[in-house]
């Protein structure tokens, strides 16, 4: 049942990809065809003869069983009413909510079901190979030769006025459009019957009698992410019925979250599933076609007879012609404390589905428990550098006690260990591990390792991996811009960036990708040759013996007067050598800074070239062109010119260019492995229940595991007009199976025009050029990635595209990620308990960790949240429309926040301009707004415990505009992980940093102004990182970093002083605005006493007269606090009550089944015995005192309302 142990077939079902994550078919077309051909015919509708003449036998078959499809037809018709389990369990929620309007409404008993994953995409298109297109009222679609084009009518959806919520069951926030529950009702039955023009199934327009029916879909998302050996992983059930002509929006949700199955088998009934389901179900019915519905008739008062509520939301008529919503889409829902959430939505959007399906993720989480549902982004980013030519296993590389022959011991049968003494990945042969001696000579193109007092040796390939023991990876790589090639190495363990909270155009995505397509390369810069030549000689030759502080110097594995062109050093080793540390003398590190960074990068690249045979004459294989007479400034190897890599950092204001800064010689972007990236699951465990985590994680006494709810991410490919610019996209777009939208239909004719433009088409990647060949051999209609949808007589600004998870598409980098990081924590150097409070609320796993020291090769290997690093989208003083937007410019590059500030902030979070909206400002707490189907508190709730729980820090990143002269888009975004990998455990502490002057706190200030004087709330801002913090991090990543982050970045306010007190006033009042409205719909009072004080000082400066700076207050926000507090207990208590009450259903459900006539067979086939066994057990642990003590350290469950 869990999406993490499908494989095989049963994967190529569920979501169309098979292990390699690559996009495939179940069968062949035809025999495809024939299913569909079969399933129609046992439904009872009139089936034509198949086309293609090879497929008479067929044919046959399918009149000879002509009568035992109307049999099957006429049961079914008999059985009307009859709901499979999900149907019945939203039937029963709806006959209860509804009966006060006497409406009643039924679900459909016979809806065509999409029982396995394509079918939706062969319905959503004809099945006469000679049409290409379809169109209806609502989409058109488009048969392209690599997958399909879907063009809804709307190219996105808006968030103006659109959510609304019966008057029923849970109350309703503020923000919400609160709508009589007859109203409802009305819109529920009219929905349910969509016009015969939108109900055509698009397979069969073209037959003499197409089929008209409402099509459905099951689904089983994500709630709550497997913890291995403490808790299984949790999903809900999602169904889905739409009217046929919109079948392709099926399609969409199923590529995202999955097919789920046929809902009538008992195999895929969630209620029998007791070690899955989370216990509640929802249900989303497409139907456009109500957006027509008046007002009037939909049970609406007269404009007489309505409130003051219902005259100000549009919830009543004055005209009787008046369209419910102005004829604009929208969503309604109708939902209680049971989980059970049925709604409407009135548009074909395919956003609008997605985020319904994620709305329902968030009621299930809230209802369930321990489980969050987050807006976030998120990736695991391995540090990696250019080691230049040689390899050498260092201490302080690959640490000690490493064993080959432990790492043998761990791995199993999963490796094949050859004669020579190295070993080779079964599953993945371009994968080898490596004795603990290992060393590699770029210029030998070799490994070398001894093996009973003999030396041994391999070649090193590119495409192959050179695992050292300790996970350290090896590979050889060729350099982007040029044609040498060069060593690099990645280490064993990641760090996990989390990026929560993250408003639209915050770089929630940003996190995730490498930054290797935003790197430019270009000459490495030489002054004058001879004297800079001069001043190189003198750094090579120096002694530097004596560098290190005494107490350190005992440290060194090795003398550290080794040379610097010795090949005993590594590039690493030099560009250590060369950068301030406080483990060096006071003088060597006066010596270091006097050092221009040109030079510095002449040396890294003197030292990356670097040949034994040289000897001392190095200097006559450099050298520089004679231009016009004079000596050039491009540095040249033995004539050939040598490439630096220099990465963008913003735009230049006075021009418009780009600002690029020389990266480090030995710099690398950072393996990454994506987590997450919009819909996330995650959960909160005391740190001591999972197994063999090394001392990084020692700091957080809870920890977070996150995982991505998606098999596909609803792609927005804005830089895909440029050809040759996204090669991601046009790689994507170049495959199979393709679902695209938003993009122009085109055909033959003008591709054949595109492909003759040599000025447009030699520029795209060589798979967009294959593609658009590939079109024109085939015909038909298809797209070009540059090439957009016309929306309203302008390009659109949305394209969209499903593209496979970047981590189930490349699941080799996965496996090597998680091979890496299991030799790495091979040793036992798990995290103990580290306080007798700690160690009395873990004895129970305490045995866990001293028994366990390795991560089998069997077991998951777990990657926790290390860092939470949100995104802030930032504009200067802007217009949309003639419409004013005020500045937002106001945070340096990084900020952290204190617990109250970083809260504030997840309230409001207010957002700048950004191509996925419509407009700026608050999108709701924690970014959900739109989509929260409850009373924000218990998201807010959720997160302000698991922020204390854990000991995270909150920082937070830039997109958009540092101040109102430097844009820098996503600059930052992307350079955030690889600044924060490179960072050491400690070094990431908050108390580390501002002790270190790394990070400086704003206070408020008095601003002069011709009014007099105002005070400016700076210390909402909280900390932001100082030219300390730049030179010591991001000097990990650039040459020069101050030029890269410059003062004015890093203190916005001299950019603009107006500017930078202009937006703070603007966050503020949009904080105060949006916290007054928790109290205007009396929802402050389901905030936890923290939230209660946040939210006060929001609206009103204050709580209780006390300012939030208040010691008394801050005291509370600690994880001591947290634990002693009655309310926190009472979270405890309540996730006790609802998993007592689950397993209760669970086990009612499970003998119900056994006790059904007739089902001793499927019983006994289901294992339901062997269930009710384990739901008993699970109803006896889950009732202990113990299980609630094994609570401590979750967030437990939040009362919600319904709990009072």
């Amino acid at each position: 049942m869990a999406n993490t142990t499908i494989q095989g077939e049963d994967l190529i079902r569920h979501c169309g990809l098979n292990d390699k994550g690559e996009a495939v078919e179940q069968m062949d077309p035809q025999s495809f065809h024939r299913l569909l051909a079969v399933k129609l015919a046992s439904q009872g509708f009139e089936v034509p003869p198949l086309r293609n003449e090879s497929e008479t036998a067929e044919n046959q078959v399918l009149q000879l069983a002509s009568d035992l499809f109307r049999r099957y037809a006429e049961q079914s018709r008999l059985l009307t009413g009859h709901l499979n389990p999900p149907d019945r369990r939203i039937q029963d929620f709806l006959d209860d909510a509804l009966s006060p309007t006497g409406v009643k409404v039924e679900l459909p008993t016979t809806s065509i079901n999409m029982d396995r994953y394509g079918m939706a995409r062969e319905f959503s298109v004809s099945d006469d190979p000679s049409v290409t297109e379809f169109h209806n009222s609502e989409v058109s679609s488009y048969k392209l030769c690599n997958g399909v084009l879907h063009n809804p009518i709307n190219d996105r959806r808006t968030t103006e006025g659109v959510f609304h919520i019966a008057d029923y069951g849970l109350p309703i926030p503020a923000d919400k459009i609160r709508v009589p529950l007859v109203t409802y009702a009305k819109l529920l039955e009219a929905a349910l019957k969509p016009p015969k023009e939108l109900n055509v199934l698009p397979y069969t327009s073209k037959w003499k009698n197409p089929i008209d029916s409402m099509v459905s879909l099951m689904l089983r998302p994500l709630v709550c992410p497997e913890v291995p050996g403490v808790s299984y992983e949790k999903r809900m059930e999602v169904r889905f019925f739409v009217p046929g002509g919109c079948v392709s929006n099926l399609d969409f949700v199923e590529s995202i979250f999955g097919n789920a199955g046929d809902p009538s088998l008992p195999e895929n009934d969630a209620g029998l599933d007791n070690r899955h389901w989370t216990g509640t179900s929802g249900c989303v019915i497409l139907a456009p076609h109500i957006r027509k519905l008046k007002k009037k008739d939909v049970g609406l008062p007269h404009i007489s007879e309505a409130t003051e509520d219902q005259k100000k939301t549009g919830m009543c008529w004055e005209d009787p012609d008046e369209l419910y919503n102005k004829g604009s889409p929208f969503k309604i829902t109708l939902r209680d404390k049971r989980g059970i959430m049925v709604t409407i939505l009135a548009d074909n959007y395919f956003g609008y589905s997605k985020k319904e399906v994620k709305t329902q993720i968030g009621l299930s989480a809230n209802i369930f428990g321990l489980a969050e549902e987050e807006h976030a982004g998120g990736a695991v980013a391995f540090k990696s550098y250019s080691l230049g030519k040689n390899f050498y296993p260092e201490a302080s590389i690959v640490g000690t006690n490493y064993s080959f022959q432990e790492a043998l011991k761990l791995l199993g049968d999963t490796v094949t260990v050859h004669q020579e003494g190295y070993a080779t990945d079964k599953k993945w042969k371009n994968i080898h591990v490596l004795p603990e001696d290992m060393q590699v000579d770029l210029n030998a193109q070799s490994a070398f390792w001894t093996k009973d007092g003999k030396q041994q040796s391999i070649r090193i390939l590119p495409g192959h991996e050179y695992l050292h023991p300790s996970g350290y990876k090896i590979r050889l790589e060729k350099h982007a811009a040029s044609t040498a090639y060069k060593l690099i190495g990645t280490a064993g363990e990641g760090t996990y960036c989390h990026k929560p909270a993250t408003v639209s155009g915050g770089g929630k995505s940003e996190i995730s990708k490498s930054l290797n397509d935003a790197v430019i390369y270009g000459s490495i810069y030489i002054g004058e040759f001879d004297k800079d030549m001069a001043q190189v000689k003198e750094i090579l030759e120096r002694d530097y013996s004596n560098c290190y502080e005494p107490e350190y110097a005992k440290l060194q594995a090795r003398p550290s007067s080794r040379a610097i062109l010795s090949m005993e050093r590594s590039l690493g080793s030099v560009v250590k050598l060369l950068t301030p540390n406080q483990e060096y003398t006071k003088e060597h590190c006066q010596f270091i800074c006097s050092i221009p960074n040109h030079i510095l990068s002449i040396v890294f690249a003197i030292k990356r070239f670097y040949k034994p045979e040289w000897g001392a004459d190095w200097k006559s294989h450099f050298s520089v062109d004679i231009v016009n007479g004079a000596p050039g400034h491009e540095l040249k190897l033995d004539g050939r010119k040598l490439a630096g890599s220099y990465l963008r950092v913003g735009h230049d204001h006075t021009n418009g260019g780009w600002r690029t800064y020389k990266l480090r010689q030995d710099f690398i972007s950072a393996d990454k492995v994506q987590m997450e990236d919009d819909i996330t699951a995650s959960v909160v465990v005391p740190c001591c229940q999972i197994k063999n985590l090394p001392p990084d994680y020692s700091m957080f006494p809870s920890l977070k595991i996150s995982q991505n709810c998606e098999w596909r991410l609803f792609q927005r490919p804005d830089d895909a007009i440029y050809p040759g610019f996204d090669k991601q996209t046009e790689e994507d777009l170049a495959g199979n199976h393709v679902f695209v939208s938003n993009f122009k239909p085109i055909y033959e004719e003008e591709m054949r025009d595109l492909t003759e433009q040599v000025d447009f088409f030699e520029i795209f990647t060589d798979p967009m050029k294959g593609h658009m060949r590939r079109c024109l051999k085939e015909g038909g209609v298809n797209i070009c990635s540059a090439k957009l949808r016309i929306w309203n007589g302008q390009q659109t600004k949305n394209p969209r595209y499903l593209q496979v998870r970047p981590d189930v598409a490349r699941p080799r980098d996965k496996y090597l990620a998680e091979l890496g990081t299991r030799l790495y924590r091979r040793y036992e150097k798990c995290i103990r308990p580290f306080a007798r409070t700690w160690r009395f609320l873990c004895s129970q796993h305490y045995h866990i960790l001293r028994n366990n020291a390795r991560i089998p090769a069997t077991e998951p290997c777990v990657f926790p949240v290390a860092a939470v690093i949100s995104g802030r989208r930032n504009n200067p003083p802007d217009e949309i429309n003639g419409a004013k937007i005020k500045p937002l410019c106001v945070f340096n590059p990084i900020h952290y926040q204190e617990l109250p500030e970083l809260f504030i902030d997840y309230v409001c979070s207010v957002t700048g301009k950004s191509p996925s909206t419509t407009g700026a400002g608050s999108e709701g707490a924690l970014t959900k707004g739109p989509f929260n189907a409850i009373n924000a508190t218990a998201d807010l709730n959720n997160a302000l415990v698991s922020m204390i729980l854990c000991g995270y820090a909150g920082f937070s990143s830039a997109a958009g505009y540092i101040g109102p002269k430097y844009k820098v888009d996503h600059d930052i975004s992307l350079l955030v992980p690889e600044v924060w990998c490179r960072m050491k455990p400690e070094e990431r502490s908050v108390d580390w940093l501002i002790k270190n002057g790394e990070l400086e706190k704003l206070e408020d200030f008095e601003l002069d102004t011709p009014n007099g004087q105002r005070k400016v709330l700076a210390s909402r801002l909280g900390y932001r990182i100082t030219d300390k913090f730049v030179s010591h991090y991001f000097g990990r990543v650039f040459d020069n970093p101050a030029a890269a982050i410059n003062e004015e970045m890093l203190k916005p306010e001299l950019q603009s002083m107006e500017v930078f007190a202009d937006g703070i006033d603007n966050l503020v009042d949009a904080e105060q605005i949006s916290a007054l409205n928790y109290f205007k719909d009396g929802t402050v009072k389901y905030a936890c006493p923290l939230l209660e004080i946040v939210l006060h000082v929001m609206a009103y400066g204050h709580y209780k007269n006390k300012s939030i700076q208040d010691p008394e207050l801050r005291a509370m926000f600690t994880r001591e606090a947290l634990l002693k507090s009655d309310w926190y207990k009472q979270r405890l208590v309540t996730k006790q009550q609802r998993d007592v009450a689950l397993c209760m259903r669970n086990i009612k459900a499970l003998e119900d089944f056994m006790n059904r006539p007739g089902y001793a067979s499927e019983a006994a086939r289901l294992g339901i015995h062997d269930r009710l066994r384990e739901a008993q057990n699970e109803l006896a642990r889950v009732s202990s005192d113990r299980y609630l003590r094994e609570l401590e350290g979750t967030i437990g469950a939040d009362p919600i309302v319904f709990d009072e």
